[in-house]
């Protein structure tokens, strides 16, 4: 079995895909605020 230190485990990959995750929360957040002000602004 291999032997693992803590701590040296390469974690790039993972930094970049929480960063994407993130930015496409956000987006999706501000969108979904746009669309809801939208509909209340031009409500008939």
């Amino acid at each position: 079995m291999a032997h693992h230190k803590h701590g040296t485990m390469g974690t790039e990959a993972q930094e970049k895909t929480f960063a994407g995750f993130v930015r496409g929360v956000i987006w999706v957040g501000a969108f979904s605020i746009c669309a809801l002000i939208f509909m209340a602004v031009f409500n008939s």
